[in-house]
């Protein structure tokens, strides 16, 4: 048999990378985890998640700090925001949490950590800092990076990314943002928030372009009503630069149209993500890869075999906690040699805008893609106590059933969504029957009473149909109704 230096090789040091590291060293594996920046932690940690909800955070408290009114509070006059010293919080928290990702815990965890820019020069061996290395397996975690769209001049301004937004410290007077996704639409709210004059600029017909347009609408709404203004269906055709002014030239999306000219101090673009695999030698090793990420069955392994990809370089589900899953999938299969399959159904997710939108399962639009019969329930936070007494009222839970009382899928668009969600997701793993959710007792007044009511709808037109009460009637001697209410009376 022929002989490794290690059991296990991982390229990326981000939240695949450390998952498998971690559980891989524990299991006795010998681990050598690769990463080519001078840190470890990836893109979450220094300029995705962990940055950007540092970073709203901040801003949704100077929001609400002028909403003090809307409380009955006496009104504020705020100064402006220094920018450098939001910025300065935010490089605490990374601090804080880089602490945790350091090469000496993994160390004594059992891992080797080397930093260095790997890459394949047959399916079990790597180059590293001149150096061949081996392993038994590998598992690729390199993750992904803006992707920039081919807009003309775009490529020769100096445009902002999310790499690039977190080490800023002027806040511009006027922002544009290329691009209505979670990414574009969450630091468009906060930098708006926090003073900026910001437009979003959108190639499809609605922001969040693969959601259902009713819960589009309403985070638009919203957007708008703090002085957002947001173009759909607009394509942008050119971008220069010149004294201190970005100038993006847009028109209608489809059909042409007049040529528009917007102006402004800084360009966000957050259009998209592309798979960070130049360079890694994939050719050399038997992997196969598509402008997505690169190609893997259920068990995350690649054309490769014996080596796997997780993360955001393979393109399926682009989320940190999803790394992390696939990571223990990738580790499963390789380590212990368990046949362990992904299942992307019953993960949930969210954009942590104001309100945030969370989902899991299909959503409507979905659903409908595929053909599939369900119905639809809805439950509104202005008929939830909790969200009223918070004031904060916006959105609603939509609920999929299928024909034979299935959970589908479930959408929240509204205060906590994604705190919210995971009763769903426990739900939806577990298998737990809609009237098991209907009929537990919670805790009121709370926002999860809305997923209560929302199962308790399902039932309640069969529980309260006429029939069902004419049989009541029949059986007891029900008198029936006590008050007729007019017709104006209202609820």
């Amino acid at each position: 048999m022929k002989s490794f230096d290690y059991d296990l090789g991982i390229l990326g040091g981000g939240a695949a990378g450390l998952t498998a590291a971690s559980g891989a060293a524990q299991f006795g594996a010998k681990t050598l985890l690769i990463e080519k920046a001078d840190k470890l932690g990836g893109d979450c940690l220094h300029y995705g998640c962990v940055p950007s909800k540092t970073l709203i955070r901040s801003a949704g408290v100077y929001a609400l700090a002028r909403r003090f009114p809307a409380f009955g509070l006496p009104g504020l006059d705020l100064p402006p925001v220094d920018l450098g010293a939001v910025m300065d919080r935010v490089a605490r928290v990374i601090a804080q949490i880089q602490a945790h990702d350091s090469p000496e815990r993994f160390c004594r965890l059992g891992a080797l950590v080397r930093f260095g820019a790997p890459s394949f020069v047959d399916p079990h061996s790597v180059t590293l800092d001149g150096e061949v290395v081996t392993a038994k397996s590998w598992i690729i975690a390199t993750g992904s990076r803006p992707a920039v769209p081919p807009v003309a001049g775009l490529s020769n301004v100096p445009f902002w990314t999310n790499e690039t937004v977190f080490s800023q410290r002027s806040l511009p007077r006027r922002l544009i943002v290329l691009g209505g996704g979670p990414i574009g639409l969450e630091l468009a709210q906060a930098f708006g928030r926090l003073g900026a004059s910001v437009t979003v600029v959108e190639f499809m017909d609605q922001i969040l372009g693969i959601e259902d347009a009713d819960i589009a609408a309403i985070l638009q709404g919203r957007l708008v009503e703090e002085g957002i203004t947001i173009l759909t269906a607009t394509k942008a055709v050119s971008a220069a630069y010149d004294g201190g002014v970005f100038r993006l030239s847009v028109t209608p999306a489809v059909g042409g149209g007049d040529l528009r000219t917007l102006e402004a101090e800084a360009l966000l673009v957050a259009a998209g993500r592309k798979p960070n695999i130049e360079g890694l030698g994939l050719e050399a090793a038997g992997v196969a890869y598509t402008p997505r990420g690169i190609t893997t069955d259920k068990r995350l392994r690649t054309t490769g075999g014996h080596i796997y990809a997780c993360g955001d370089v393979n393109g399926l589900m682009p989320f940190t906690h999803v790394a992390g899953y696939e990571a223990g999938i990738a580790l499963t299969n390789a380590v212990l040699h368990l046949p362990r399959r992904a299942d992307y159904e019953r993960i949930g997710w969210c954009t942590y805008t104001d309100p945030e939108v969370a989902g899991i399962g299909l959503s409507e639009k979905a659903a409908a893609g595929q053909g599939l019969s369900c119905r639809v329930i809805e439950e509104a936070f202005e008929s939830n106590d909790r969200a009223l007494a918070e004031g904060e009222a916006k959105g609603k839970l939509k609920l999929l059933v299928g024909d034979k009382g299935t959970v589908l899928g479930v959408r929240i668009i509204g205060p906590r969504a994604g705190e919210l969600m995971h009763e769903w997701v426990v739900a939806l793993a577990a298998k737990v029957k809609l009237s098991t959710m209907a009929g537990a007792v919670h805790v009121y007044p709370t926002l999860s009473e809305i997923s209560k009511r929302a199962a308790g709808d399902y039932y309640s037109d069969k529980l309260f149909k006429p029939a069902t009460k004419e049989i009541l009637r029949l059986l007891f001697s029900l008198k029936g109704r006590a008050c007729e209410a007019p017709e104006d009376s209202g609820p």
